[in-house]
C-alpha cells in the first residue's frame, strides 16, 4: 500500500489562482488527483494549463462558497477527498490604535470568515474519511508589531481547525492547518521579509512555494490518516529562538550570555 497514492483522489484549493494554492493544486494534479482551483479572479486560463476545474469563488461570502463546493463535487464527478481552504489576504501595517475599520473588517472577513464558512459547508460534499487542510501563518504565533488583525484572523484559523477537527472526527474526516513562514508569493513583504527570515530563522532563507507544498501531500494522504486538530507551522525554524545571527546582532555573540 503506497499510503502517499493520490491517483483518482478528487478536491478543491481555494486560492488556487496564484501562490502557495496554486503550487498545491500542481503537485496534487501531477500526482494524479482530479483539482477544481477556485479564485476571486476565475482561474480558466491557468486550470486549461495545469489541468484543473476552474471555478470563481469570493470566500468572504456564505453563498458563494457553498456554491463552488458543489459545483467542484459535480464538476469532478463525485464526494470530495479533500478540500484545501487556502484563498487569504495578508494586509498589515497598522498598529491597533491607527488600525482602520475598514481594514479589520476586510481581513476579518476574507481570513476568518472564509475559513468558517468552508468548514462548515465542505463536509456536506466530501466522503468520509476525508481531509481538510487550511492556510494559518506563523502570525498565529508570532506577533509582529503592525499585524493585529491579519494575526488575529491566522491566530483563529488554528482554533476553528481544532474545534472542526472533534465535529467531524466521527465521521473519519481529519482537519489540519499549515502555518507557513514568510514565502515569496505575491503576498509576501519582499525585501523586508527576506531580511527577517535572514536574521530570524534557523536555515536563515526565506520560504518558497515549493517548500510549503509536500505538507499539504502529507496531510491529504494517508501518511497522516491520525493526524487531526494540528496546527504544523512551515517556518523554517523561525520559532525555535533566537538564531545564532539574531544573537550577533544584538549581543556581538552568537551564543547565549555566560
Amino acid at each position: 500500500m503506497n499510503v502517499f497514492d493520490l491517483m483518482g483522489k478528487r478536491g478543491l484549493v481555494t486560492g488556487g489562482g496564484s501562490g502557495i494554492g496554486k503550487a498545491v493544486a500542481e503537485l496534487f494534479i501531477a500526482a494524479g488527483a482530479q483539482v477544481a482551483i477556485a479564485d476571486i479572479v476565475f482561474p480558466e486560463a491557468l486550470a486549461a494549463q495545469i489541468g484543473a476545474l476552474p471555478l470563481q469563488c469570493d470566500v468572504s461570502d456564505e453563498q458563494s462558497v457553498a456554491t463552488t463546493l458543489k459545483t467542484a463535487r459535480e464538476g469532478l464527478g463525485g464526494d470530495l477527498d479533500f478540500v484545501i481552504l487556502n484563498a487569504g489576504i495578508g494586509d498589515v501595517g497598522s498598529t491597533i490604535t491607527e488600525q482602520s475599520t475598514v481594514l479589520l473588517e476586510r481581513v476579518t472577513r476574507i481570513n476568518y470568515w472564509g475559513t468558517v464558512h468552508g468548514l462548515k459547508h465542505s463536509p456536506a460534499v466530501m466522503k468520509d474519511g476525508g481531509a481538510i487542510v487550511s492556510t494559518s501563518s506563523m502570525a498565529a504565533f508570532i506577533n509582529v508589531p503592525g499585524s493585529s488583525a491579519y494575526s488575529a484572523s491566522k491566530r483563529a484559523v488554528v482554533s476553528l481547525t481544532e474545534m472542526a477537527a472533534l465535529e467531524l472526527g466521527s465521521r473519519g474526516i481529519r482537519v489540519n492547518c499549515v502555518c507557513p513562514g514568510y514565502t515569496e508569493t505575491s503576498m509576501g513583504s519582499g525585501d523586508e521579509g527576506r531580511q527577517i527570515c535572514e536574521a530570524f530563522t534557523a536555515l536563515g532563507r526565506v520560504a518558497t512555494v515549493d517548500d510549503m507544498t509536500g505538507v499539504f501531500y502529507f496531510l491529504v494522504s494517508d501518511a497522516s490518516r491520525y493526524i487531526t486538530g494540528q496546527a504544523l507551522k512551515v517556518d523554517g525554524g523561525w520559532s525555535c529562538g533566537p538564531t545564532p545571527t539574531l544573537l550577533a546582532v544584538i549581543t556581538g555573540s552568537s551564543q547565549a550570555p555566560s
